[in-house]
C-alpha cells in the first residue's frame, strides 16, 4: 500500500522539482543585478544568469527559494487548468483499442508448477488456485470450449485436463467426465488409477459395463424430491412444444407423492426407480367409477390413517381430485416418460448404487458418463446424474468441509447439448466456486446453449471466466467472437489517387478507422491449428492449440504405449455369474419371526391388496 501511494504521488511530481530549480536559479540571478528597481534589474538579469546556473547547488537565499516555490506552483496549476480545458485525444484509440494479448498479460495468472494449471491454450495457462494472493488476479475456472466437429474439442482440450491429475495423495482435484464413445476413458483410465484416482463408470451404451446408478439413493428430504422431479420433467418432455401446463403439474404431484411414498415409507431394497415404475403400471383406472380403488390407492388410505399430514399423503389427495378419465390420461403420459426405465438393462442398473456422487469432493475421483453420439434414449439420466450432483456436492461443502470441498471437482460436460438440461443451471454456475467447484461446457456452437436454456444462456456464459474458440464456421458464433470478443482497434489507412493527362498528378492520402481484429470471414477461415482464448478481464489472445504430444503424462496415454489402454471389464467384472446347473450349490434358508418384523416394513406387501382391511 506504501509502494503504491508513493508512485501514485511522489513520482508523478518528479518534474516539478527541477521546474523549482529553475525558477530559484531566476531568483539568485535576479538579486544578483545591481540596480534598485524593477526595471533595471530585469534589464540586467542577462548579465548575471549564467553565474547563477554555474552552480548547480541551490542557495541558501529566503528570497531565492520564495521565487522558485512560486514559480513552480503557478507552472503546475498553469499545466492542471490546460489539461482540464483541453480536447481529449487518444492516439491510436480514436475508434477502438482492441489488441491481442501479449505473454506479459497472462503472466501474472499462471503458476509456477506445470501441473497446478489449467491448460487454456498451447501458450496460456490459468492457476487452479482460486485464492492468489492479489485478490484481482483471481478469476473462476468455469470455462466454454467452442469448437465444430472435428475441431479437436477432444484432443487439443479435455484430455490435457485430465493429464494435469496430480499424483499428491493429499492434493489435486476430481474430474467427472461426459465421455462419447467412452475414447477419453479408454486414454487415461490408467495413467489415472497410478495416480491414486477412484474410477466411477456410468456407460449408457453397454449397461453391462456400467456401474450402478440410482437416482432415488440421493433423495432425503422433501426439497430433493421437488427437484428430481423437476429435472427429470425437464429432461424427458420431448421434441415439439409443450402442450398443456395441467398434465406436467398433474404428473409432478403423483411423482412427488409415489416418490415420498417409496423414500420415507418404503423398505431400504424397494427405494430406486424401478419401485416408482411398477407403482404406475399397478394403477389401474376405471372411468365410469371414480370410487374404484387400486393398490396403490389402498396404500395410501393406508398411510394417511398412520400419516394424515405427511408430504405424501397431501401430494396424492391433490392427484386423486382427478376424475376417472383425467387420472387415466395422466397415467398414460406418466408411463410414456418413464418408458426408458422399463428396459431390463436400464431396471438391473438402477437397482442401487454405486456412483457415490456425494463424496466426490471428499477423495481424488475420476467420474465417466460414456454416452453415444448416435442414440441419445439414454442421454437424460446425465443432466438428472448432474442436477443431484451439483446440488449435493454443495450442500456437502456447507454442511461438511466448511464451504469448501477438499478435492476441487472439475466438471468436464463435452456434448453440453445432447446430455439434457440441469435446472437452475444459471444459479449454480454463479455460487459452485466458492465450493471448489467449477464447470466446462462444450458446444458446436453458441446458439445451442441458448436453445437449451434460453434467456438464462446469457447469465451462464457470463459466469464462465474462460471461453475458447476452437474453430466453426457458424454465422451467429463468429459474429458474437468478432464484434463482441475481440473489438475494434484503430488502424491508419492509405489512399492513391493517380491522374494522367498532360499533367499527371498523384495524390496519396491517409486517415484513420477502425477494423476488427478479425472479420467473420477470418474466423471462419482460421488455421486448424489455433485458437481464441478470452480471458475475463484481459485482452483476447490468438494463440496455438495445446499439442497433446508435448504434455509430460502423454508417455501413459493409451495412444503413446497400446499396453495403457484402460479395462474397463476388469473395473466392473462384479456381477453374479450364471448358474451352471451341472454345479452343486449350498443353498441357505433364513426365518425372521414375524414379531421382529417392524409395522411399516411390510407396507409395500401386494399379496393382501384385496382386502382393503390390510391397510387399516
Amino acid at each position: 500500500m506504501k509502494n503504491d501511494s508513493i508512485k501514485k504521488y511522489l513520482i508523478p511530481n518528479i518534474p516539478y522539482l527541477f521546474v523549482l530549480w529553475a525558477f530559484l536559479k531566476l531568483g539568485t540571478a535576479y538579486r544578483l543585478v545591481a540596480g534598485g528597481d524593477f526595471a533595471h534589474k530585469f534589464i540586467g538579469l542577462g548579465q548575471t544568469v549564467g553565474a547563477a546556473f554555474a552552480d548547480f547547488a541551490p542557495g541558501l537565499a529566503p528570497f531565492d527559494w520564495l521565487v522558485g516555490i512560486v514559480g513552480a506552483v503557478a507552472f503546475r496549476v498553469m499545466v492542471y487548468v490546460k489539461s482540464k480545458n483541453a480536447k481529449k485525444f487518444r492516439r491510436d484509440e480514436e475508434y477502438g483499442s482492441a489488441r491481442w494479448g501479449c505473454p506479459k498479460d497472462i503472466a501474472p495468472f499462471v503458476d509456477p508448477k506445470f501441473e497446478n494449471n489449467i491448460i487454456l491454450t498451447g501458450t496460456e495457462f490459468l492457476t487452479m488456485n482460486t485464492r492468489p494472493k492479489n485478490p484481482s488476479n483471481a478469476r473462476n475456472l468455469n470455462a466454454c470450449v467452442i469448437g465444430s466437429s472435428g475441431s479437436g474439442k477432444t484432443r487439443f482440450w479435455l484430455t490435457p485436463q485430465i493429464l494435469q491429475a496430480s499424483a499428491d495423495k493429499n492434493g489435486g482435484c476430481s474430474y467427472v467426465c461426459v465421455d462419447p464413445k467412452g475414447g477419453v476413458l479408454g486414454q487415461v483410465g490408467h495413467f489415472l488409477q497410478k495416480r491414486g484416482y477412484r474410477i466411477k463408470v456410468f456407460n449408457s451404451i453397454d449397461f453391462s459395463q456400467s456401474m450402478h446408478y440410482n437416482p432415488l439413493a440421493y433423495i432425503r428430504n422433501e426439497a430433493d424430491i421437488l427437484k428430481f422431479v423437476d429435472t427429470l420433467i425437464a429432461n424427458t418432455k420431448g421434441e415439439g412444444k409443450e402442450g398443456d401446463p395441467f398434465w406436467t403439474k398433474a404428473e409432478t404431484l403423483l411423482y412427488c407423492a409415489l416418490i415420498a411414498y417409496i423414500i420415507f415409507e418404503g423398505p431400504a431394497e424397494d427405494r430406486n426407480m424401478n419401485t416408482l415404475v411398477d407403482m404406475i403400471s399397478g394403477m389401474e383406472v376405471k372411468e365410469e367409477d371414480d370410487d374404484f380403488m387400486n393398490a396403490v390407492d389402498y396404500m395410501f388410505s393406508g398411510l394417511e390413517k398412520r400419516k394424515p399430514d405427511c408430504f405424501a399423503v397431501k401430494q396424492y389427495k391433490k392427484y386423486k381430485l382427478a376424475s376417472g378419465k383425467t387420472a387415466r390420461s395422466i397415467l398414460i403420459s406418466c408411463g410414456a416418460r418413464l418408458a426408458p426405465f422399463d428396459i431390463p438393462q436400464l431396471r438391473e442398473i438402477m437397482s442401487y448404487d454405486e456412483m457415490e456422487l456425494d463424496r466426490m469432493g471428499d477423495r481424488k475421483t475420476a467420474t465417466f458418463f460414456v454416452i453415444s453420439d448416435t442414440d441419445s434414449t439414454y442421454n437424460f439420466l446425465v443432466a438428472l446424474a448432474f442436477s443431484q450432483m451439483f446440488n449435493l456436492l454443495c450442500e456437502r461443502a456447507d454442511t461438511v468441509h466448511g464451504g469448501r470441498l477438499p478435492h476441487h471437482v472439475r466438471v468436464l460436460w463435452d456434448e453440453a447439448a445432447n446430455t439434457g438440461q440441469v435446472p437452475e443451471l444459471q444459479k449454480l454456475v454463479a455460487v459452485i466456486r466458492s465450493r471448489e467447484i467449477s464447470l466446462c461446457l462444450f458446444y458446436q456452437q453458441m446458439v445451442q446453449c441458448k436453445a437449451i436454456y434460453k434467456d438464462n444462456a446469457e447469465t451462464i456464459l457470463g459466469n464462465m471466466d474462460s471461453v475458447i474458440f476452437l474453430g466453426g464456421r457458424e454465422s451467429s458464433t463468429i459474429k458474437e467472437i468478432s464484434e463482441n470478443w475481440l473489438g475494434k482497434a484503430t488502424i491508419s489507412m492509405q489512399t492513391e489517387v493517380r491522374s494522367r493527362g498532360q499533367s499527371e498528378s498523384f495524390n496519396l492520402n491517409t486517415q484513420r478507422l477502425g477494423r476488427e481484429l478479425m472479420t467473420p470471414a477470418e474466423l471462419a477461415t482460421m488455421p486448424g491449428d489455433k485458437c481464441i482464448l478470452q480471458l475475463r478481464g484481459l485482452p483476447p489472445f490468438f494463440s496455438p492449440k495445446y499439442n497433446l504430444k508435448q504434455h509430460p503424462n502423454y508417455k501413459y496415454t493409451a495412444e503413446a504405449d497400446k499396453r495403457n489402454a484402460f479395462d474397463l471389464g476388469r473395473l466392473i467384472d462384479r456381477r453374479m455369474k450364471d448358474i451352471n446347473p451341472d454345479e452343486l450349490y449350498t443353498v441357505y434358508e433364513v426365518d425372521v419371526p414375524d414379531e421382529h418384523m417392524e409395522e411399516d416394513e411390510d407396507i409395500l406387501n401386494y399379496d393382501d391388496l384385496d382386502d382393503p382391511d390390510t391397510f387399516v
